[in-house]
């Protein structure tokens, strides 16, 4: 495990593949944001050699919790990076569906957008990669997907949800909810630096106050 100190210190990250993830409220964009802000106007990378896929949903509340949020609500400058976008925006798939159909309407349109970005790197990657809320992918993508993109990288950073708090009473959303569990643990079985940002959440809190 690494110290909040280790943690925050960005330069450590460079040249290497590193995975935040946790539950929902556990500050995997901001830090992500942070992220991108270093490379950007500490390191001075040209923003175009650095993409951003971005899959998460506009931020919401629900249950007294937050849920999504763009790069971009933290640090607008990520526009001037290689920013693969796509038309429509991400439906949080669960907390929008109220039977099976629904929710694998979701799903599908999410994939499209999700994987219109993929075959967009992957067609000209660069060397820095970040990916904001992967599990939105692994719904009904393939893990295998991300190690991809993640290997065609010099330096990865990205994050992704991976809890019980969105997994809902819904029980129709269930095999969605073991699905994405199995795929982002094998991300994180996989990725260099994986970071449980569980172990953060009170140290962030101090932080950003």
């Amino acid at each position: 495990m690494k110290k909040f100190k280790e943690f925050l210190n960005f330069s450590s990250y460079i040249g290497s593949h590193t995975l935040l993830y946790g539950e929902t409220n556990t500050y995997k964009t901001y830090v992500t944001a942070l992220f991108v802000k270093y490379l950007v106007e500490e390191r001075e990378y040209d923003p175009l050699d650095i993409t951003v896929l971005d899959f998460a949903p506009k931020l919401r509340h629900f249950n007294q919790m937050k849920i999504g949020g763009k790069i971009s609500h933290y640090y607008n400058n990520v526009n001037k990076c290689n920013l693969i976008e796509f038309q429509d925006e991400i439906i949080p798939p669960r907390l929008n569906a109220t039977n099976l159909k629904e929710l694998m309407h979701n799903i599908c349109a999410n994939y499209k957008k999700t994987s219109y970005s993929i075959q967009q790197f992957n067609s000209k990657p660069t060397q820095i990669l970040i990916i904001n809320d992967i599990s939105i992918h692994l719904h009904l993508g393939n893990y295998k997907d991300i190690l991809k993109m993640v290997r065609k990288s010099n330096t990865f950073f990205g994050n992704s949800y991976n809890g019980e708090s969105i997994s809902t009473k819904k029980q129709f959303t269930s095999l969605l909810s073991l699905k994405e569990k199995k795929f982002v643990e094998r991300l994180i079985e996989t990725i260099q630096q994986s970071i449980n940002m569980n172990e953060f959440v009170s140290n962030l809190k101090d932080l950003i106050k």
